[in-house]
């Protein structure tokens, strides 16, 4: 087995020079393209309206990522919601709530935030119950947090405001030059297999990075050969040059 070519689901890194994975293609002769799989796209705010959600009642925002934020802040514009200046933001990161400072002035007392897991969220939404609260999210989202919100009696609604749709990769990729496919996400492997519906794994190395994905991937029919983040590799560039070492001292 030889690995020469492989395909990273995301887009280029921001800062070549300073990316983990240009080391990586470096130090084992490696040629890495990089394609995002899918891409994200806000639903019209025509089409928001559909679901009868009046975002003036809910006191409470929780956000899960930077996608939410900006459309969120957008369907409000586009429905003529001026968001009060009173209203809390849940965050599930330190990052998704400093990034909030695109749209509102930054003050703890209506900003909180996890470390980087809705569990961890869960703990700080518990302590204020008596809010109502709004999950901006996507199409395909974790089943867990409206899971864990209705096992805590929180009063909340889900609402969709931005979808995934498949990239073109058939027309710019030859998927069947590579050696190795890197997923990040289960939307990922459905852009796959919507984009080459024939696809067969063959001798291809296949790496996920987290469960869902790795699940995503096994049910597919596909073997998962590198999987991160583990202990050892907690991050992908890491469990690949793992997967390297290893068969180095295989030949």
């Amino acid at each position: 087995m030889k690995v020469k070519n492989i395909l990273i689901s995301q887009p280029p890194p921001a800062d070549t020079e300073k990316s983990p994975y240009r080391d990586l293609a470096e130090k084992y002769n490696l040629k890495m393209d990089f394609h995002k799989f899918f891409k994200i796209e806000g639903i019209p705010g025509r089409e928001f309206r559909l679901d009868r959600i009046n975002l003036a009642d809910y006191s409470a925002v929780i956000f899960t990522s930077r996608h939410a934020v900006d459309h969120y802040f957008r369907i409000a514009k586009e429905v003529r919601f001026d968001v009060p200046d009173i209203t809390k933001y849940f965050c599930i990161s330190e990052a998704i709530a400093l990034y909030l400072q695109k749209y509102v002035q930054y003050r703890k007392r209506k900003i909180f935030h996890g470390k980087q897991t809705f569990p961890e969220l869960m703990d700080i939404i518990l302590k204020h119950r008596e809010d109502k609260f709004l999950l901006p999210c996507s199409d395909i989202h974790k089943q867990d947090m409206p899971e864990l919100l209705e096992k805590h009696e929180i009063k909340y609604a889900k609402a969709i405001i931005y979808r995934t749709a498949d990239s073109d990769l058939k027309s710019v990729i030859d998927i069947n030059k590579y050696d190795m496919l890197v997923i990040f996400s289960p939307s990922g492997v459905k852009s796959l297999f919507n984009n080459f519906p024939d696809f067969q794994q063959g001798e291809k190395i296949i790496a996920g990075f987290g469960p869902t994905t790795a699940t995503a991937i096994t049910e597919r029919g596909l073997n998962l050969t590198i999987c991160a983040p583990t202990k050892t590799s907690p991050s992908m560039t890491m469990a690949i040059e793992e997967f390297l070492i290893k068969l180095a001292k295989k030949k």
